[in-house]
């Protein structure tokens, strides 16, 4: 098999890829080691930032997310007797959209720009250096070779293009906490996003539709789902989200998906070698506190896409050889503003670090300057910041 870009991983990230690169005349393969099935029904990140929701439109790929799609202007920021509006199109021009990972993976399988080869198995990048070409065993069980004049890794944290990208340097950070997060047949009881501070630990009320709520708490790491039964979760979500206060109410209701998520920072670099390119969570993940997973991976693509393009229509190198350091500078960006939102609504036991988070959230609530910072990163810099 030839082709001109090898995509390894068939989320957002690769789907999204190709369609950009088809779209610019650029051939490409994704193979996937999954089935369509299961990486549509994964359940991931549900808030996009305004450049991404611009990235989709201009890629044809808006139409659905406009119609079914809900436009947040900001979140409440809460602290126990407290609740705080920031309006983000107010403070810094920009809003944001509720619309599922879901959501995004069903329009690019739609839009159907894609040559995909799922349930492959035993992939593995080769020659990255100089002749790049992946090896793997198709869904029919017979080994294959695919050539190509660029590989592009789009496969996560588990996948193979993180280790074929080495030696590289590499930072992580693991926090001492992860999030129980459950799915609800419930409609939302708040109209945008709650991000609560709470003695006993954070919680978040988020939404993927009008009909169903996506809500999170704090929990120690290694918890097991099992010893968190539906009634103590909803407990739990109404003291931590001030049920009651000021005529406020939590609605509870059927719980359909419960999980635990770990929380980690990392960020590989760089983010090429030779004639392989690294895109999302292959290079880099962030704590889910800051709305920035999915966002970073569409960023990175913008700028890949863009860089291959000139490299294989037009034979011009210097946007893919800039691309890692292009790419990085946005990373760390976003992994700070999602580090920071992690440290100062997630507690820890310390009294004196309590405090602190206390003090810098009075800040971002009573100072234009706090909130406008929060908002600017939270709704999103433009591409290629």
């Amino acid at each position: 098999m030839r082709t001109q870009v090898a995509i390894i991983g068939a989320g957002p990230a690769g789907l999204l890829l190709a369609h950009l690169l088809h779209r610019g005349g650029v051939d490409a393969v994704v193979l996937e080691t999954r089935s369509q099935e299961y990486v549509a029904a994964r359940i991931r990140a549900g808030i996009l930032e305004s450049s991404t929701v611009e990235l989709l439109e201009s890629a044809g790929l808006g139409e659905r997310l406009r119609a079914e799609g809900h436009e947040h202007r900001g979140i409440y920021l809460q602290m126990p007797g407290e609740r705080h509006h920031l309006d983000f199109v107010d403070l810094a021009g920009r809003s944001v959209w509720v619309y599922g990972q879901t959501e995004v993976q069903k329009d690019l399988v739609a839009a159907g720009t894609a040559e995909v080869h799922y349930e492959v198995t035993d992939v593995e990048p080769h020659s990255v250096d100089a002749d790049p070409y992946v090896t793997f065993i198709d869904s029919a069980g017979t080994r294959q070779r695919l050539d190509a004049d660029v590989i592009a890794g789009c496969d996560g944290s588990f996948g193979p293009s993180r280790a074929a990208a080495a030696p590289a340097e590499m930072y992580e950070r693991v926090y001492p906490y992860s999030w129980l997060g459950i799915l609800a047949d419930v409609a939302p009881s708040t109209d945008e996003l709650i991000y609560a501070w709470h003695p006993d630990g954070f919680a978040l009320h988020s939404m993927r539709s009008e009909t169903v709520s996506r809500l999170y708490l704090q929990v120690p790491n290694g918890t097991d789902p099992a010893d968190w039964p539906d009634d103590r979760i909803w407990a739990e979500l109404a003291t931590r989200l001030g049920h009651g206060q000021d005529g406020w109410k939590l609605t509870p209701g059927p719980v359909t998906d419960k999980s635990v998520l770990p929380m980690r920072s990392y960020v590989q670099t760089p983010m090429r070698r030779g004639r392989l390119f690294l895109a999302g969570d292959a290079a880099h993940i962030v704590p889910p506190t800051g709305a920035k997973g999915l966002n970073l991976a569409v960023a990175d693509v913008a700028l890949l896409s863009t860089a291959l393009i000139a490299l294989l229509r037009e034979g011009d190198s210097r946007l893919a050889d800039s691309y890692s350091d292009d790419a990085l500078r946005r990373v760390w960006r976003c992994t700070h503003f999602s580090w920071w939102m992690t440290t100062m609504l997630h507690t820890g036991g310390d009294p004196f670090d309590a405090q602190l988070q206390l003090s810098q959230l009075r800040w971002v609530t009573t100072s234009t300057a706090g909130a406008t910072g929060l908002a600017e990163n939270y709704a999103g810099l433009p591409l290629g910041f």
